[in-house]
């Protein structure tokens, strides 16, 4: 059995615009949808919320620091890189992780169906057990920006072990 010596927990939050036309990732998947997300990489807001949590576990700063939108490099770059990357360093910081949690907020579409395709892909990227990964939707009543369809967010929380 292992020894875990240290216990970290990091959160992240991630937030993007709806806009028609644009393909709409989440959680490395394509959700088909009338609109899709305004931003430098694909917008994937799951895949980019969880990167700060694993960074912030890891005292690693954020995704910002190491994947700038002012870089070229990360033009239109699938997240699912970012994720692969961001495990190298939180693995090179002698980091395993123990568990995602994370919750979508969108009015729509509806996600459900997608989740186990999700949890599959991000486990593969992360190489970690689906059983590790836990990911929720939630509407918002249609209160505010994710209510009006204008844009989604989420939240995550990661625990690494070491």
């Amino acid at each position: 059995m292992q020894t875990i010596r240290h216990i970290r927990i990091g959160n992240g939050y991630d937030v993007h615009r709806l806009a028609a036309g644009l393909d709409f990732w989440l959680g490395g998947c394509r959700i088909t949808h009338t609109k899709g997300c305004v931003a430098h990489s694909d917008g994937d807001v799951l895949i980019h919320a969880l990167c700060d949590a694993l960074l912030g576990a890891a005292a690693l700063r954020d995704i910002g620091v190491h994947f700038p939108d002012t870089s070229s490099t990360y033009k239109s770059i699938d997240s699912k890189k970012i994720l692969a990357e961001t495990m190298t360093l939180v693995r090179a910081e002698g980091y395993e992780v123990g568990n995602v949690d994370t919750v979508v907020c969108l009015q729509s579409p509806k996600i459900a169906a997608y989740i186990p395709e999700m949890r599959q892909t991000l486990a593969g990227v992360m190489r970690v057990s689906e059983t590790q990964i836990s990911i929720k939707a939630t509407t918002t009543e249609g209160l505010g920006f994710e209510g009006r369809e204008e844009g989604v967010s989420a939240y995550a929380v990661v625990l690494l072990t070491k």
